[in-house]
C-alpha cells in the first residue's frame, strides 16, 4: 500500500501530550504488524535543541546517528521500540537554513525567496523524506506549538497543502482541552470549538479529535463536540488521566483509536486486534508491583523533571520489570554539602549521579560521591556523572587533591578529564561534541559485561571531554578499573570499583536506549543491586524512612 500521513496538532493550551498520543497510535499500529516510525517539527529558531538550557525546553535526547532532537523522540523510542535518526526532528532553523543555503547556491535561480512556495515546500520535503524510502507503511508527524502560534503557521499551511496533494493517503489528528471547571462543576467545550475553528480559518478540517480531560466526557458532549467541528461522532476520542503514560496506548485502543485511523485511510488490518500481549504485561507487573525501591537522583536541573526524562523513565522500566514501585528522590547537587550529605542521602537504596554541562552544582556531585563510596551504596554515573566519579577517587584515593576536569579548571595540573584533541580548535556549541552510537569493548570479567550479557555494545554519547589515558596505569592500581573502551580510539567508556556492591559510571548514555519491551540492561542491573541493598539494611534494621 502507498505509505500513509498522519498529522497530530495541538490546540487550546501546550503539554497535552501531542507525543504521548502520536507514541500510543505508532505502538498500536506496529503492534498490528505495520512499518511505523515518527517525526516532531518543532517551530523554534535553534537549529536544534542541543544548545538549550533544560529549564527551557526539558532534555536534550540524542538518536543513533548523533543528532540533538526533541525529548519527544524519546517517547517515540521508548513506546515503538524503533530507532529514529536525524530525519525524525526538523526544526524551523533547519528548514530556514536549507532553504537560505540554496538560495545562496543559485537553487531558485534569481526568484524572490517566499514562505509560500519555498519555505513550505522544504517543510513538506522533510514529511515526505522518511515515507519515500519505502521503508513505512505509516509516517506520524507531530506538529509542535499551538494551532494560532505565529510560529506554527508555515507548518500548517504544509499539512494543508499535503492533504490536498496526498489526498486519501493523508489524515489530521487534533488534540485539545476540554477544561473542567470546578465552580459549576461541569466540562466546557468551547476552547476545542475555538481551537478547531482556528485550525479551519488556516484550511484544515480535522478528521478525528482527542480531547484531553481530567473528567469523562459523556457521549452526549461528545456528539455536541462533533456537530460544531465538523468531525463525525465516532471519531471523537478522549484522553482522560491515567496512572501512567504507558496506559495510554490501551485506553486509545479501547476506544478504537487505531480502528478509526485505519478505516479513515482505507487501511487492511493484518489481524482481528494488535499483538499487545508483552506491553500488558508490563502493564500487569506495574500494578501488582508493592514493594518499592528508593532512588536518589542527584543533579542541578531537579526542578524540571523533564530535565532528566530518559533517565527517570529507565529507572522506572527497570524496577516495573523487577516487580517494583519506583520512588525517584531529586537532590539538588548544588545544595548538597558534607554537613547535610548524610541527611540527604541516608536511606537511599541507590543514587544516580546525573549528567550536565558546566562548574554548577558540581562539588555536591564530588560530595555524594565520596559518600556513596564510603558508605559501599549502589552507584550509577552517567556522562558528567562519570567524569565526577573519576575526579572524586583521583582525588580521594589516589591523592591527587587537585585532580579535575579542564571543563572547569582548565590550569588544573591533574587534568583526570581531559578535552578531545580534536575538540581543542572547535569554538561552536551547537553539533560539536562526539554524539550518537559509538561501539563499547567490555572486559568480559566486568560488571557491566555481566549485565549486559555480552563483551560488545553500542551506546549513545553527548560530550566533550574525555577520561585521560595517561592516568589509567594509577587508576587501576588504586583499584577502580577501567572496563570499557572504544576499540578505535580506545577511550575509557566505562569504570567500575569492583570492590562495591555496585559502584559504575558510563561515559555514554545507557538511557536513550532504554524501551519499555527492552529495559537496558544496566539500569535492571542497577535496580537489581538497589533492591538487594535494601533487603540487606531491612534484615539488620527493619524498615527505614526515606521521605525527605
Amino acid at each position: 500500500m502507498n505509505t500513509k500521513y498522519i498529522f497530530v496538532t495541538g490546540g487550546v493550551v501546550s503539554s497535552l501530550g501531542k507525543g504521548i498520543i502520536s507514541s500510543s497510535l505508532a505502538c498500536l499500529l506496529k503492534a498490528r504488524g505495520y512499518r511505523v516510525t515518527i517525526q516532531k517539527f518543532d517551530p523554534y529558531i535553534n537549529i536544534d535543541p542541543g544548545t538549550l538550557n533544560p529549564y527551557e525546553h526539558g532534555e536534550c535526547y540524542v538518536t543513533v546517528d548523533g543528532h540533538e532532537a526533541d525529548l519527544d523522540l524519546g517517547h517515540y523510542e521508548r513506546f515503538t521500540d524503533i530507532q529514529t535518526t536525524r530525519a525524525n526532528n526538523v526544526t524551523t532553523g533547519r528548514i530556514y537554513q536549507s532553504v537560505i543555503k540554496k538560495e545562496r547556491e543559485g537553487v531558485y535561480l534569481g526568484k524572490t525567496v517566499q514562505i509560500i512556495p519555498h519555505i513550505t515546500d522544504e517543510i513538506k520535503r522533510h514529511v515526505k523524506a522518511l515515507g519515500l524510502k519505502g521503508n513505512f507503511d505509516f509516517v506520524i508527524t507531530e506538529i509542535g506549538g499551538t494551532v494560532g502560534d505565529i510560529e506554527s503557521l508555515p507548518y500548517l499551511e504544509s499539512v494543508r497543502q499535503l492533504r490536498w496533494e496526498l489526498g486519501p493517503d493523508a489524515l489530521c489528528i487534533h488534540l485539545t482541552y476540554v477544561p473542567y471547571i470546578a465552580a459549576a462543576k461541569e466540562l466546557k467545550t468551547k476552547p476545542t470549538q475555538h481551537s478547531v475553528k482556528q485550525l479551519q480559518e488556516v484550511g484544515i478540517q480535522p478528521d478525528v479529535l482527542v480531547l484531553r480531560t481530567e473528567k469523562h466526557i459523556g457521549t452526549d458532549m461528545r456528539r455536541k463536540i462533533a456537530l460544531f467541528c465538523n468531525v463525525s461522532p465516532d471519531a471523537v476520542v478522549q484522553s482522560i488521566d491515567v496512572p501512567s503514560i504507558y496506559a495510554v496506548p490501551v485506553a486509545m485502543h479501547e476506544q478504537h483509536l487505531d480502528e478509526i485511523v485505519m478505516k479513515k485511510m482505507n487501511v487492511p488490518t493484518p489481524w482481528g486486534e494488535p499483538h499487545m500481549a508483552p506491553w500488558m504485561d508490563f502493564l500487569k507487573r506495574m500494578e501488582h508491583a508493592k514493594e518499592t525501591v528508593t532512588i536518589g537522583l542527584v543533579g542541578k536541573y531537579v526542578e524540571l523533571q523533564d530535565a532528566y526524562k530518559s533517565i527517570n523513565e529507565s529507572l522506572f522500566q527497570a524496577a516495573t520489570y523487577k516487580d517494583h514501585r519506583l520512588k525517584l528522590v531529586y537532590i539538588h547537587s548544588e545544595k548538597l554539602t558534607d554537613a547535610n550529605v548524610d541527611e540527604r542521602l541516608h536511606g537511599m537504596d541507590g543514587i544516580i549521579i546525573a549528567p550536565g554541562f558546566g562548574h554548577r552544582g558540581v562539588d555536591g556531585k564530588f560530595v555524594a560521591l565520596k559518600w556513596c563510596r564510603e558508605h559501599d551504596v549502589p552507584t550509577f554515573g552517567i556522562c558528567l556523572g562519570m567524569q565526577c566519579m573519576v575526579i572524586e577517587y583521583a582525588r580521594d584515593v589516589l591523592g591527587l587533591h587537585d585532580a579535575n576536569t579542564t571543563e572547569i579548571d582548565e590550569r588544573t595540573a591533574n587534568n583526570v578529564i581531559d578535552l578531545m584533541e580534536e575538540q581543542k580548535s572547535i569554538t561552536e556549541k551547537g553539533g560539536t561534541m562526539r554524539l550518537g552510537a559509538y561501539e563499547c569493548k567490555l572486559l568480559p570479567d566486568s560488571l557491566a559485561a555481566k549485565a549486559y550479557g555480552k563483551t560488545t555494545v553500542s551506546e549513545r554519547h553527548r560530550h566533550r571531554f574525555e577520561f585521560n589515558e595517561n592516568y589509567r596505569e594509577r587508576f587501576e592500581a588504586a583499584g577502580m578499573r577501567c572496563v570499557g573502551e572504544n576499540p578505535v580510539t580506545h577511550l575509557v567508556e566505562v569504570v567500575e570499583v569492583p570492590g562495591k556492591r555496585w559502584f559504575m559510571g558510563t561515559q555514554y548514555h545507557p538511557e536513550y536506549s532504554s524501551t519499555v519491551l527492552h529495559p537496558h540492561p544496566l539500569f535492571l542491573s542497577f535496580i537489581s543491586a538497589a533492591i538487594a541493598y535494601r533487603d540487606e539494611r531491612v534484615m539488620q534494621n527493619g524498615p527505614q524512612k526515606t521521605d525527605k
